[in-house]
């Protein structure tokens, strides 16, 4: 009998689960999409409810039977879960999409928003010592931006070198080189003064590309007659980190003039698919909505079966009926089969788990 509940129960949730996945898909399209059992709405197929013979054979055992139904519900439940999952997970990467095509520049795409007319007027460099940046700033700030951009990282670039200043004409003379000079004794920022360009502007941000000193080299030195070699210093990290503390957002960006179209292309093509799996997830939920619900109802049926022989013992002898209460009137039908089905000198008890005890075998679900 516990073990009878606890299926009963099981298979309800599945019920409920392709019901509620199927009200959630009509939401999304506007269209009221009717669940049917058999072709016809539930509350009908209970009142002509008649024992599928060809699908769960009554001459089966009945342990077996339990089986086969809850077997059928939980393949169902497992399916509807892949189903699910995979149609959450390309809604996901749709409304990806759809935000970092929408959003300011401080989120979106700029392959999607930087035309080849806007970066026609932009010097960009990418190799080894020097490489261009795009920086997003949020509006009211461009002023600070850009008269403070250049002392950004002020800590991260030695400048410093020989000094022929005091002395013009040993300029260029071999007096101290490599790491004979303290290139560290000045530091400033990697910004190239005078780099800084307005590339684009929205309602909430602005874009400005600039260009930095990427990388630098450390000289190489003697250590008695071994040479040790010099090192790259790279500047990128440590600047991009220096302009987030100002709350500037350094935008990781490769310009791609194809992909504006191959972006508005996937996106389609993402839109196309969401939506033919939600028409097909609605298709299979109509169609496995209605198999739950059969095997919900089989089991109901058993279970008064075997909750009535554990009642009344054998041989079996004994009605079911189906009734359909008015909503907030439970409790007045349970009153009258008390009076009708009851011994008039008992009163409502309650068994060992607290339920209601009656002298008659009650189960109560909603459809």
């Amino acid at each position: 009998s516990d073990d009878m509940a606890k299926t009963d129960s099981l298979i309800e949730s599945i019920v409920r689960k392709v019901e509620k996945t199927g009200q959630e898909l009509s939401s999304y399209s506007g269209k009221k999409s009717e669940l049917t059992v058999g072709g016809v709405p539930a509350n009908r197929y209970i009142q002509q409810f008649a024992w599928d013979y060809a699908k769960y054979p009554n001459r089966r055992p009945l342990k077996e039977l339990v089986s086969l139904i809850s077997g059928g519900a939980s393949a169902i439940d497992e399916e509807i879960k892949q189903l699910s999952t995979s149609f959450a997970d390309k809604m996901a990467a749709l409304a990806e999409a759809k935000r970092s095509k929408g959003g300011n520049l401080m989120v979106v795409d700029l392959n999607d928003v930087l035309t080849a007319d806007v970066m026609r007027n932009i010097q960009v460099h990418d190799t080894d010592y020097l490489k261009t940046l795009f920086i997003a700033v949020a509006k009211g700030g461009e002023a600070e931006f850009t008269s403070n951009i250049e002392k950004i990282g002020s800590s991260l670039v030695g400048y410093g070198g020989p000094d022929w200043s005091s002395n013009p004409k040993d300029l260029g003379a071999a007096v101290k080189y490599g790491s004979l000079v303290d290139r560290h004794q000045k530091r400033g920022s990697p910004v190239v003064p005078g780099s800084i360009t307005l590339v684009k502007e929205d309602a909430e941000s602005t874009l400005f590309a600039i260009t930095i000193l990427k990388s630098q080299y450390e000289p190489g030195y003697y250590e008695g007659d071994e040479f040790i070699p010099g090192t790259k210093v790279d500047f990128e990290d440590e600047f991009v980190k220096a302009c987030r503390d100002k709350r500037y957002i350094v935008r990781q960006f490769e310009y791609d003039p194809n992909q504006a179209s191959n972006s508005a292309m996937a996106l389609e093509q993402l839109q196309v698919e969401v939506d033919g799996m939600r028409s097909g997830l609605t298709r299979w939920c109509k169609t496995h909505y209605g198999e739950a619900f059969v095997a919900w109802m089989h089991i109901k049926v058993i279970r008064v079966f075997v909750e009535s022989v554990l009642r009344y013992g054998l041989p079996v002898d004994f009605t079911a009926v189906l009734y359909k209460a008015i909503k907030n009137k439970e409790g007045e039908l349970t009153d009258a089969l008390d009076k009708a089905l009851g011994n008039p000198s008992d009163e409502k008890e309650e068994d060992l788990d607290g339920e209601e005890y009656h002298d008659f075998v009650l189960l109560k679900f909603d459809p």
